[in-house]
């Protein structure tokens, strides 16, 4: 092994296995499992089903052992790389380790096998948590009311935005507009048109922050909201929130936070307390719930007193049963919400792992763990400094966006920073995001890092862009290491084959 690839590198292995296709296994007649005869008749499902319901046979398909499907799934979990297996330094997606006393938590029977169709007195328990939850995330974030519906950030985005309308449908006119800054999440621009509003980009100054005088500009009697992500996504926090919110509130608009980056602030300052409205946060992001193929999510929505009425239903709501003690009821009847969001309450059993985790780190926990993710990117930003060029100088909060440009010059692009690095053992960061960073390079190392795992991640950053002065052209090439060098991502892209057919 080259001393540029050390022993400890997270990515050192001895074995690395080579999976094909299942298609390309087993042979006709083998099986993985026996059952006993059914008992009845063998019946035909063209003669149960409508045409439109049946599928013809799969040519080719696989008949395998219970070892060779064993094996082949666990062949490609070695290839994935993993929380567990070491950092991911993806800016703005904080992906981060989650302890597994909320996992435990999650999984006690009476959580994890609560059917969500219990009558609510077989399931107060469930309830209550989910109120107390509720509660806790209005007391950090600074609001009044809170729904815990949302699947995802992104529906907690939509949420947001269908409670702005009705607040304004309300009103009489829900307008048509919704500002959005070039700095905010990319999801956005893309919630404000689903929820039937034009989105209208507002550029961002010279620091990387909105200016009110931009805002002001914007701002006219169609506005409905501004959708500030803060921090934004270059890790900067957007000092002039109280001016904004005042010029929108002068209006008669709203100030939308995307809250996926809470856990910067989360202890330590609370958006509601900025003249924020109302806000999503995700419980993947700051409160240790799984994320991406771990997941499923959940986005709760908190709000400021006037749009508590337009919440989703059915809330959760605290009464006194008939002995004065505490009885959780699930609240339908409420005639200005905007509805249902999902099937039944919404992904409880994260739900479960983020009240753990609020319980076990208490409020002194919380704001510790948003002091160490800001001393985390700043450690990482102060050692990469000298290696990488930094587009904006303002103080970087959870997460730190460089640029290649220093590379560029030789030729070596973010994305070839991003596939050596894989090669040090080492998950990429996200590349090319934030869109008014050209060639971003966005780290985010999170609280859970050591500093030595900083350091190790830095100094691999670092060995890339001496290779990049040294010898550009080896950049090219990478991955070198990994069972599957790099693709052909514009083929990949417009030539996907979507469905395997024999003799692939």
């Amino acid at each position: 092994m080259s001393d540029r690839f050390p022993n400890s590198s997270p990515g050192a292995s001895g074995l690395q296995f080579r999976e094909e296709v299942l298609f390309g296994r087993g042979s006709p007649g083998r099986r993985g499992a026996s059952l006993p005869e059914a008992g009845v008749p063998e019946a035909d499902p063209a003669s149960e089903l409508p045409p439109e319901l049946l599928r013809s046979e799969i040519e080719g398909m696989p008949e395998l052992s219970e070892p060779e499907v064993v094996r082949h799934f666990v062949r490609l979990s070695q290839w994935n790389y993993g929380i567990d297996s070491g950092p991911y330094p993806l800016g703005s997606c904080t992906m981060k380790y989650n302890p597994k006393s909320s996992e435990a938590a999650a999984r006690l029977p009476g959580f994890a096998s609560a059917h969500p169709m219990l009558p609510e007195e077989d399931c107060q328990g469930a309830l209550q948590l989910g109120f107390d939850l509720e509660r806790a995330l209005c007391e950090i974030t600074g609001f009044s009311a809170a729904t815990l519906q949302p699947a995802a950030g992104a529906q907690g985005e939509l949420c947001g935005l269908l409670m702005i309308r009705a607040y304004h449908a309300a009103r009489g006119n829900p307008r048509k507009k919704v500002l959005v800054p070039d700095s905010a999440h990319g999801t956005n621009p893309a919630t404000a048109t689903l929820a039937g509003y034009q989105a209208v980009e507002i550029a961002s100054g010279p620091d990387g922050v909105v200016e009110p005088a931009a805002v002001a500009k914007a701002l006219d009697g169609d506005v409905a909201a501004l959708m500030m992500t803060n921090p934004n996504t270059l890790g900067i926090f957007e000092r002039n929130v109280r001016e904004i919110a005042a010029l929108l509130h002068e209006k008669g608009a709203l100030l939308y936070n995307d809250g996926a980056n809470l856990n910067a602030l989360a202890g330590v300052a609370r958006p509601g307390d900025m003249g924020v409205d109302l806000m999503h946060l995700n419980l993947h992001k700051t409160f240790a719930t799984p994320h991406g193929g771990g997941g499923p999510g959940s986005g709760p929505v908190a709000v400021a007193e006037p749009l508590a009425p337009f919440l989703p239903v059915p809330t959760i709501r605290k009464t006194l049963g008939d002995g004065g003690e505490a009885r959780y009821v699930l609240d339908h009847d409420r005639p200005q919400s905007i509805g249902r969001l999902r099937t039944f309450w919404g992904n409880f059993g994260m739900w479960v792992r983020a009240y753990a985790l609020i319980r076990e780190w208490g409020p002194e926990g919380i704001r510790r763990t948003a002091q160490l993710a800001v001393l985390n990117a700043n450690y990482l930003r102060k050692l990469l400094e000298g290696s990488y060029h930094l587009p904006y100088a303002a103080a970087s909060l959870h997460e730190v966006v460089f640029s290649d440009k220093r590379q560029k010059a030789r030729g070596v692009s973010a994305l070839d920073v991003a596939k050596r690095l894989i090669d040090h053992g080492f998950h990429p960061p996200t590349i090319y995001f934030p869109l008014v960073v050209p060639g971003a390079l966005m780290l985010e190392p999170t609280e859970t890092e050591s500093p030595e795992s900083v350091e190790a991640l830095a100094a691999a950053l670092t060995a890339i862009a001496a290779e990049a002065e040294e010898n550009p052209d080896a950049l090219h090439a990478a991955p070198t290491r990994t069972v599957v060098r790099r693709v052909d991502e514009v083929r990949a892209a417009r030539q996907p084959v979507l469905r395997w057919r024999p003799g692939r």
